[in-house]
């Protein structure tokens, strides 16, 4: 549990306090981003981007009443939102991608099947997302996860079981194609 609990006092005590904040969490916030992203510097601009947005805005009630809970969903959040967004762009430098997948062993190198797995996560919904990530990242068992989330043992189990039908499912149709 957080040592730091956030007041409603000047700027500069917030910065102290979000400054605490960020040295508490900062591995937790970034090993999460890195589990949904699959990628280093996605995770790093994933925890410069979520405290950053603290520093600029009023501080959320739901940090002050857990912040590790708070931080963790936000990571989860914009993890899934730089997945979406990478998706939408093209990219800029495509020689650099071009070289990677060149140098790959075979379509269904670990990197690639990593990298559509981390894309079908991106396809959940983000509750469902963060408790495959709590989960097979941080290795949390079914009631661990249910009391972090404020939710019965019996409902994380059935979201956790369809989730994982669910990415098989999603998955399938990649698995043939590779095949091919």
């Amino acid at each position: 549990m957080s040592t730091v609990t956030l007041s409603n006092v000047t700027s500069a005590r917030l910065t102290e306090e979000l400054d605490q904040l960020f040295r508490e969490h900062y591995q937790l916030v970034y090993r999460t981003a890195y589990g949904v992203t699959g990628n280093r510097e996605d995770a790093q601009d994933v925890l410069q981007s979520l405290f950053l947005k603290l520093l600029r805005q009023k501080c959320p009630a739901d940090l002050r009443k857990n912040p590790k809970a708070y931080l963790y969903r936000a990571a989860v959040n914009l993890s899934l939102n730089t997945i979406r967004n990478r998706k939408r762009h093209v990219l800029i430098d495509a020689t650099d991608r071009l070289d990677e997948i060149a140098q790959s062993d075979a379509p269904g190198s670990a990197e690639r099947i990593h990298q559509r797995l981390y894309e079908a996560v991106a396809e959940f919904d983000s509750e469902a997302a963060e408790i495959l990530i709590l989960r097979y990242v941080h290795n949390y068992d079914v009631a661990e996860i249910a009391k972090m989330l404020g939710k019965s043992r019996s409902v994380i189990a059935v979201r956790l079981f369809r989730s994982r039908a669910r990415l098989k499912k999603l998955r399938a149709p990649q698995l043939t194609e590779e095949e091919s």
